[in-house]
């Protein structure tokens, strides 16, 4: 299994409820028609939390994304096709930058 992690930042102009609400209701819908998807997260900031002991990094974040494939090659598949097309389009419209991670998972709890 791949997971894409992607850091969204909105585009400047738009608050934080118009990417939020954009993302969610007319966004996240066209993922379903993506074939070789097969698990699509939307993490939604609501909220951040600083450690005394650790600075902070100078990332701001309106939201993550995470996109589960079965395999690099279900990705590029997937990426190659008309509905991913129509996908990254309605980003550009709200998407100010992005950082994306190809990640693969350990999982620690439960084990």
């Amino acid at each position: 299994m791949i997971k894409m992690l992607a850091l969204l930042t909105r585009k400047e102009g738009i608050t934080h409820e118009e990417f939020v609400k954009h993302w969610y209701e007319i966004h996240g819908p066209l993922a379903h028609a993506v074939p070789g998807i097969r698990r699509y997260v939307q993490s939604h900031i609501i909220g951040s939390r600083s450690r005394p002991d650790i600075p902070d990094t100078d990332v701001e974040v309106d939201g993550i994304a995470e996109l589960w494939y079965d395999d690099m090659a279900g990705f590029e598949r997937a990426a190659a096709t008309p509905e991913m097309k129509r996908l990254t389009d309605d980003g550009a419209l709200f998407i100010g930058r992005i950082k994306s991670y190809v990640i693969e998972e350990r999982q620690i709890i439960p084990k």
